[in-house]
């Protein structure tokens, strides 16, 4: 048995020195200060990092197929009413969707950006006090409403109810609506009267848009948009004018859910008019992201970059009409981001290097400090006797 101990003891990596043998000094002790200061400042600097999570990326492919894209929007125009703002979207696709109403509001603003009134897009009921029937007579007690849709109707018992309805069966036959006095049902409603009396305010446009994932574009202009020709047009209101001041601040533009440290580059983006009619253009790129935090909950976003111009709308130009288009395009590849937490043997294992490391290196200045003033004192010990 004592013979295993002394064998032991043989392997022994850590000798022991009698407290005799020590020699302390001053320089010893500044370097054991200043080197256990560091080692408590990286300790705490490796405990933060453990305790709080680390994000990692990589990118791949992106395989998903049949998903839709939720782009949400908050949009002001400082100098267009929320009467004659019209959203449209299309895809490539084919799929496309003017005047779109649902899932948005309209906030009517003063001239000092002040809100006056919010509402659910649409311009409101009509007003039931003998509507002119579509048949040419005035509505009777016993009768049920069916206005004319003057000429427009796709059958022959097609009724249009409102303003709108009148303006919607325009816009499907391809015809521009130049003339709102003339319609009764416009008339009742006061629509005229409403869209001039909101001259001279703005608007501010929010809501969201549920569209295909595939490239597209989604576009605010004044007025009514329709088919003519295979050419997009817009039916202007001739009571507006013949310009449009299409100024803009995009308050928040997002295509899905937001996640941390997501960057929205147009939010607060602000464009000012400075000439005639136009076309402001926003071409973006979206990369699909998908976001997994430390406690496994997974969010499907995306993020985008984007590039800005403008275009002078021309007379005769059927191509370049005023408003604010927003054409998107998706990329190919996917960001992962996904949260964790530093296992603890990485934690530990990085204690340890930092508490020997700094503790062999100041051993290193020490050792290299100490022989350095033995050899100083030696030779000034020489030169004092010589």
């Amino acid at each position: 048995m004592a013979g295993v101990m002394n064998r032991l003891k043989n392997l022994d990596a850590y000798p022991k020195v009698n407290d005799d043998f020590y020699s302390r000094t001053l320089s010893g002790g500044l370097i054991t200060l200043a080197s256990s200061l560091v080692m408590l400042i990286l300790f705490f600097s490796e405990l933060r990092l453990y305790l709080h999570p680390v994000t990692e990326s990589q990118l791949r492919v992106d395989t998903s197929r049949g998903e839709k894209l939720r782009i949400n929007f908050d949009v002001t125009f400082p100098a267009l009413a929320c009467s004659i703002i019209s959203l449209d979207s299309m895809d490539i696709s084919g799929e496309q969707h003017l005047d779109v109403r649902h899932d948005i509001s309209k906030r009517r603003l003063d001239a000092y950006g002040n809100v006056i009134e919010t509402r659910q897009d649409g311009i409101g009921h009509a007003k039931i006090e003998n509507p002119l029937q579509k048949h040419g007579g005035r509505l009777e007690h016993n009768e049920t409403y069916c206005g004319s849709c003057y000429g427009a109707e796709a059958s022959d018992d097609e009724c249009c109810n409102s303003c709108e309805e009148v303006r919607e069966a325009y816009r499907k036959k391809g015809w521009a609506m130049t003339d709102h006095e003339i319609i009764d049902q416009c008339k009742r409603e006061g629509y005229v009267q409403r869209v001039k009396e909101e001259e001279g305010e703005g608007c501010n446009i929010f809501g969201f848009l549920e569209v295909n994932k595939v490239a597209g574009s989604f576009h605010f202009v004044p007025g009514k948009t329709f088919r003519q020709s295979g050419f997009h047009l817009q039916d202007l209101l001739v009571f507006q004018g013949d310009s449009y001041n299409i100024s803009h601040k995009v308050n928040r533009l997002t295509f899905g859910e937001r996640f941390p440290g997501v960057v929205n580059p147009l939010d607060g983006v602000q464009w000012t008019q400075e000439t005639l009619n136009g076309m402001y253009q926003y071409f973006i790129k979206v990369v699909p992201t998908e976001y997994t935090d430390v406690r496994g909950h997974v969010i499907q976003s995306n993020q985008f970059s984007v590039t800005e111009h403008f275009e002078k709308t021309e007379a005769g130009r059927t191509q370049s009409l005023p408003g604010v288009f927003f054409f998107y395009d998706l990329s190919p590849i996917k960001v992962i981001f996904t949260e964790q937490h530093v296992e603890f043997l990485h934690f530990l294992t990085n204690v340890c290097a930092i508490v020997g490391g700094i503790f062999t290196v100041s051993g290193i200045i020490d050792s290299f400090v100490y022989h350095g003033q033995r050899a100083i004192k030696k030779k000034m010990e020489i030169g004092k006797f010589g």
